[in-house]
């Protein structure tokens, strides 16, 4: 009896694990006859748990694109206060820099696939490290006009509709005109990869090749980066400062003591 209880407990520990460490693959760029064209990942927007791998595929021809984690931030105002009082209109919010890298983010460097495509296609394999947050990523790609502003964004772990979104990021990427570049690193923030994209056969360049450690946006010498980071800095040192002046009224109107 024992034994039996503990083969089925082992199964179930053996099934959880490999639900846990799935592959999902995501083609990167497109062809301009197939339905979304050039400027996409597909698919956009999944889930995905803590030790899976996402297989970045470039096979969109021709192709120069890039897997660059966004800056993109979601300030939630009054949040807490939502929870503890139960009031789902305090969960006012922000959302900031969608075509931006991400100070410490992951990229895969610029990829460029030449007319007529390759074979094999590069891969770029990015492991999830912590499935607790979105993560938002876009191509950084500027010619012919930006990748990210014409819709190459996507999401991991985002929620289904609303702020934060994937339709929500998707908005505000294409309705945004700023969009940076830079060199990130390997490592980013809820994932990493651990090589650059391969293999790169004939005619498939790459550009920028990502550090293997973490680099500020500061130091990939791009003022665009730098100027995200700061901009990111004071966008939530705004949120601080809104939050506690909106408290401060709630707690008047509640008739609350602050001090």
């Amino acid at each position: 009896m024992m034994m039996r209880f503990l083969a089925v407990a082992c199964l179930g520990v053996a099934a959880l694990v490999q639900a846990q460490n799935q592959t999902i693959q995501v083609q990167v760029g497109g062809t301009e006859n197939e339905s979304g064209g050039i400027f996409q990942f597909k698919p956009s927007s999944f889930n995905a748990t803590n030790g899976s791998v996402i297989t970045f595929e470039f096979s969109g021809n021709p192709g120069n694109h890039s897997i660059t984690q966004s800056l993109h931030i979601f300030f939630c105002f009054l949040c807490s206060l939502s929870v503890t009082f139960h009031i789902p209109s305090l969960r006012l919010g922000a959302l900031s820099n969608p075509c931006q890298p991400l100070s410490g983010g992951f990229d895969s460097g610029w990829v460029l696939i030449p007319t007529g495509g390759v074979s094999p296609n590069p891969l770029w394999n990015l492991t999830i490290t912590d499935d607790s947050n979105t993560i938002y990523f876009f191509c950084k790609q500027l010619i012919p006009s930006p990748h990210c502003a014409a819709g190459m964004v996507g999401t991991i772990n985002a929620p289904g509709s609303g702020t934060g979104s994937f339709n929500d990021y998707l908005n505000n990427a294409m309705q945004t005109k700023d969009s940076g570049q830079g060199v990130g690193a390997l490592v980013g923030q809820g994932a990493s990869a651990s090589a650059v994209p391969g293999p790169l056969p004939s005619g498939v360049t790459l550009f920028g090749t990502p550090a293997s450690t973490p680099v500020s946006a500061a130091s990939s010498g791009s003022g665009t980066s730098s100027a995200a980071s700061a901009s990111g800095s004071s966008s939530a040192a705004f949120k601080i400062e809104y939050d506690f002046k909106l408290f401060t009224l709630f707690a008047a109107t509640m008739g609350i003591a602050l001090m």
